[in-house]
């Protein structure tokens, strides 16, 4: 199995991920041409994908939507609160091309198998999902308020992370925002911290080589530098040390991460 981060941040989500013989997004929140665009700096196109993974109905995780399933009549997978949330942002899809994937539940694509599992977010019913293949498995959470355990049994031990580590506390306090916008994101249907995210993290990965894609981060709360540090500090504070067999990475809502095999 092998992914790639093809954009994460509040302006646009999405993530590559493919076996031998399948392969998927999870979410389109870019534009279509640059979705396009995305896909071929990883050396891959439209034409390589099977199907989209819908997390939930905000803008940076379906703005493509519509146009690449019209234009590439690729099948769209979300649950059917979402798929209502949709209707009249993405445009016409299809029926033939409309496809329900129901909350905590699981899907299969040849050898590959899609779980979904419920977030915390303020959206109709926002889920994400974890990609198991053989004896290896990549999980993607980026948007939730909490981390409970009921995810965490979810992305257990996991070999690859997509995680949420969206704003540094001090600096969304102290930052431009109106208050009632950093009530939202310091909410439990907002998005996690940094610290918060390590503290999950810690509590989920397992004693082998382990992979985590710091992802989501706010460009006006939050810094690379800054998540890295964070996140490194407070996994080291609950006895775990980055470098070791835990592996930090970046996420760019730019540029696409490296095309990788989990």
């Amino acid at each position: 199995m092998r992914f790639s981060v093809l954009a994460s941040g509040s302006t646009g989500n999405s993530i590559y991920v493919e076996t031998e013989d399948h392969a998927f997004l999870v979410d389109a929140g870019l534009s279509a041409k640059r979705m396009e665009q995305q896909l071929v700096s990883i050396g891959r196109s439209m034409a390589n994908v099977d199907g989209i993974f819908v997390t939930h109905e905000h803008s940076d995780h379906i703005k493509g939507i519509g146009v690449l399933a019209r234009r590439h009549k690729v099948p769209i997978y979300a649950n059917e609160k979402t798929w209502m949330a949709m209707d009249g942002l993405v445009g016409e899809i299809p029926l033939d091309q409309r496809f329900h994937f129901n909350m905590e539940t699981a899907m299969s694509f040849g050898s590959l198998d899609v779980q979904s599992f419920a977030v915390s977010h303020d959206s109709v019913d926002p889920m994400f999902y974890v990609f198991h293949e053989n004896d290896r498995k990549l999980s993607v959470i980026t948007d939730t308020g909490y981390v409970s355990d009921r995810m965490k049994a979810h992305i257990q031990a996991s070999d690859a992370y997509v995680f949420e580590s969206n704003h540094d506390v001090s600096m969304l306090q102290m930052g431009r925002y109106p208050w009632s916008v950093k009530r939202r994101i310091l909410s439990d249907v907002g998005h996690v911290s940094n610290e918060d995210a390590a503290v999950a993290m810690s509590e989920v990965v397992a004693e082998k080589e382990t992979r985590i894609y710091l992802s989501h981060l706010s460009k006006d709360n939050n810094m690379k530098d800054l998540a890295r540090m964070s996140v490194s500090q407070t996994l080291e504070s609950c006895g775990i040390r980055a470098g070791e067999f835990v592996h930090l990475f970046d996420t760019d809502a730019e540029k696409p991460t490296e095309l990788v095999t989990v």
